[in-house]
């Protein structure tokens, strides 16, 4: 069989893939008479409405969920401790205690969503709950009210990342996940960079009608919340079978796209039920390995939890601490969006995630071994542009190696996720002794060198198993369907 070669659309559309799919993917009559040229500007024109439909509202979304997640931090030099009368250890399990609903429902919210038609439906109702119950937070007086509100924001707010990952992976393909994914982490390190200078203005409120900053804080980003998700409750498309956005033709440009790849049709994948699913991800050696590198990444990552007081440390007074947390969240987004497009042209995941590592291991070395400022700045610049950096390829090494059903990749999406979040519910009590934090920072250098060793193994792994692909041998567990093989399928190393 020839391979026959289309207009690359930013290095997306692959000799490999229209080689691979032209004996068992039919193409659908309304691409069947276009040219190359044409099929080539329809499929570019395709991809950036879906761009346009998904990318800014789910991004969004995740700017808003870091903002309502991470306000108790800001809330925290705003005096909240006194407010609520907290001891240290108090706040710190209203920190850790979100992460216990968080991580308890990932798993069962995506079972759901792998099986609903609306999706992003669900997704939105999530996030107008979340807002409402950060609103609420306002309301609290004492420690039990706090953190009963932190539990339940944490089992709603379960819904979003895993859910939005999922809802990704049915509109691109495995080798545009990696640009698609630093471009929704960017929400996240947004919130980062701007919540702390948005909490300086709310906390101007301090008084106005006998209510004080921090409580402000609360109730004027979960109505935020509330109202751009009732807005995006109408926007959202589910999936490209029901994007508006799209046309005739590119909507089956879209869908046929993704059928080379998974060797399914998008609405006709094999029924098998949410307990199954789970037992498939839970079977497959992939899952384990892909959970360990994003395990360790995340035991590191955890510092952004605590950032603010990382850097009050530095000296400063409350608005310049607030200031200073926004460059390294603006370089993270940027060093992103570089590593996440490169990682996608040249289809290598591996170096691009071991070298970020590699950096957060010197930046870790740096916070350990000295009390100089700049060169304590100079580590916070690094660790979330480092590590961040890392993450993002490596969920789309997830999304794009955790074959189908898609209600198999979705419970496995949700059950590393769910894993990799627990450093969220123990790492704050390693933040203790400023400015130091000593243990903080060892244990953090240690687990970055650890995600090194795990993204070594996967490659390793993935390695044998494209070599066991091309000898025909498909007997071991998670392996790719019959038809995914038939097409070339081979995991991106």
């Amino acid at each position: 069989m020839s391979k026959t070669s289309l207009t690359d659309v930013k290095g997306e559309i692959t000799r490999d893939e229209n080689a691979a799919a032209a004996g068992t993917t039919p193409m659908p009559a309304s691409l069947a008479n276009l040219s190359e040229e044409e099929l080539g500007a329809l499929g570019k024109r395709a991809l950036r409405k879906v761009d346009i439909a998904v990318m800014p509202a789910i991004t969004v979304m995740y700017i808003l969920n870091y903002l309502d997640r991470q306000n108790i931090s800001a809330a925290k030099l705003a005096g909240i401790e006194a407010d609520v009368r907290l001891t240290p250890t108090e706040y710190q399990m209203c920190i850790s205690f979100l992460f216990v609903g968080y991580i308890l429902f990932q798993i069962p919210s995506n079972m759901i969503v792998g099986k609903i038609s609306r999706p992003s439906l669900y997704i939105n109702v999530a996030m107008a709950l979340w807002g409402l119950i950060s609103a609420c937070t306002a309301a609290v007086h004492n420690f039990t009210g706090l953190i009963i509100c932190r539990v339940v924001l944490g089992v709603v707010e379960a819904a979003f990342f895993p859910g939005a990952l999922y809802l990704l992976s049915t509109f691109y393909s495995k080798r545009q996940m990696a640009s698609r994914t630093a471009a929704l982490y960017c929400g996240s390190q947004i919130g980062n960079a701007f919540g702390g200078l948005f909490a300086i203005l709310l906390l101007k409120l301090d008084g106005v009608h006998g209510i004080t900053g921090w409580r402000w804080l609360f109730i004027i980003e979960g109505a935020l919340t509330v109202g751009v998700a009732i807005v995006l409750a109408f926007l959202m498309p589910d999936s490209p079978s029901r994007a508006k956005i799209l046309k005739g033709a590119e909507r089956d440009y879209i869908l046929w796209t993704l059928a080379k790849e998974q060797k399914v049709k998008v609405d006709d994948e094999p029924e098998i039920s949410s307990v199954q699913a789970l037992m498939m991800a839970l079977t497959d050696p992939k899952t384990y390995l892909l959970m360990g590198v994003l395990y360790s990444t995340y035991i590191a990552a955890a510092v952004v939890s605590f950032f603010p007081s990382v850097v009050a440390t530095l000296g400063y007074s409350r608005n310049i601490t607030y200031v200073l947390t926004a460059p390294p969240y603006l370089l993270t987004c940027i060093v992103m969006m570089i590593n996440g497009w490169h990682s996608d042209k040249k289809q290598e995941r591996y170096l691009h995630i071991v070298i970020p590592l590699l950096v957060a291991v010197a930046a870790n070395v740096i916070a350990v071994s000295t009390l100089n400022t700049g060169a304590r700045y100079l580590a916070m610049m690094l660790m979330p542009t480092s590590l961040y950096s890392s993450a993002i390829v490596t969920l789309s090494w997830i999304t794009g190696s955790i074959t189908q059903p898609a209600i198999k990749r979705a419970v496995a999406i949700a059950v590393i996720n769910a894993s990799c979040n627990t450093p969220n519910a123990w790492t704050p009590y390693l933040y203790k002794a400023p400015p130091r934090y000593l243990v903080a920072f060892i244990v953090n250098l240690a687990a970055a060198g650890l995600g090194v060793g795990f993204a070594t193994a996967t490659r390793i792994y993935l390695r044998k198993k494209n070599a066991e692909l091309d000898r025909g041998d498909v007997s071991a567990r998670g392996a790719p369907t019959q038809d995914q093989i038939d097409a070339g399928f081979r995991y991106v190393l």
